[in-house]
């Protein structure tokens, strides 16, 4: 389906669908995509949209849903404006949107937002250094799911020590202000659970490998995103390559590319696959988890 104009808070935007998926992105500022629905769930737009007067974060508009930034954040780097109108290029299954270079930092953000069968979304973020010297960081991408859901971090496979699984294979990495004693982080056997109504003030986690999709349970839709994670590769934020943050306001779902030394003229690509998936269970318990949620998964995940 072509992608369709309309208007979003006063500024053009472009809505791209499939029978079983809808999503709006902003041309006039971005790139961002400010909403996500099931065409055939009751949630409405699984992503945060923060209210239009609300006032600027370090100089830079959050407006809710999905955003590019650089990482490792920095208060000056990470957080330049992109208010500006974007270059907007029409592609076969959707819509390639390119940023104006930023003069402080010589990145300019691209973000190719393409359909590529019903139930999934492929949404390509570059960084490209238009700069005169090279600029080491990785690209970030970051959805904004609103309130009121349950997200989950999947772990890595058991081992067994018996037969000689003696090493690790993951860390998980706790920020300064992260207490993993309060009730938001929901320890279980194969997935770290999050309980966004749980968080009275800001928690973040980070992990090293995990099997690269992360979910969103909300009002019975949810929503899953998924990246590879590039073995060998180096990863800011002490080797994370997702990072889940939530305040009680806001649950955001982050995956990470590898960091880059990205010379003058190189692009950095980052990947991530969505989907949207109907009908399953609060995946708060093991049995929910382990019957429902990652069965479904691995079956989504075997069609990209």
């Amino acid at each position: 389906m072509k992608p369709s104009k309309t208007d979003y808070r006063g500024g053009d935007a472009l809505v791209l669908a499939t029978p079983h998926l809808e999503l709006v992105v902003t041309t006039s500022v971005g790139p961002r995509v400010v909403s996500l629905c099931s065409r055939t769930g009751r949630a409405g737009n699984l992503f945060l949209e923060l209210p239009a007067n609300a006032p600027r974060y370090h100089g830079y508009y959050l407006r809710g849903g999905h955003r590019l930034w650089h990482s490792p954040e920095d208060i000056v780097r990470t957080y330049q404006p992109d208010d500006e109108p974007l270059a907007v290029k029409f592609v076969p299954q959707g819509v390639a949107l390119t940023q104006p270079t930023e003069a402080a930092t010589g990145l300019q953000k691209g973000m190719k937002i393409e359909l590529p069968a019903a139930r999934t979304v492929k949404v390509t973020h570059t960084l490209t250094n238009r700069g005169q010297w090279a600029v080491e960081c990785a690209p970030w991408a970051i959805t904004m799911l609103r309130p009121g859901g349950y997200g989950v971090l999947p772990l890595l496979p058991k081992g067994d020590h018996a037969k000689g699984d003696l090493l690790p294979n993951y860390a998980l990495v706790p920020w300064t202000f992260t207490d993993l004693s309060l009730p938001v982080w929901q320890q279980r056997r194969n997935f770290v659970g999050i309980n966004v109504a749980k968080a009275t003030y800001a928690q973040k986690l980070g992990i090293t490998n995990y099997p690269g999709w992360s979910a969103s349970w909300i009002d019975g839709t949810t929503f899953v995103k998924y990246a590879p994670v590039v073995r060998g590769a180096s990863y800011p934020d002490l080797g994370s390559c997702f990072e889940a943050f939530t305040n009680g306001e806001v649950l955001e779902l982050e995956t990470l590319g590898a960091l880059a030394n990205i010379a003058p003229g190189r692009t950095a690509t980052h990947v991530e696959y969505w989907t949207v998936l109907d009908g399953l269970p609060r995946p708060d318990t093991d049995a929910a988890f382990d019957k429902k949620l990652a069965p479904a998964v691995a079956r989504w995940l075997k069609t990209l």
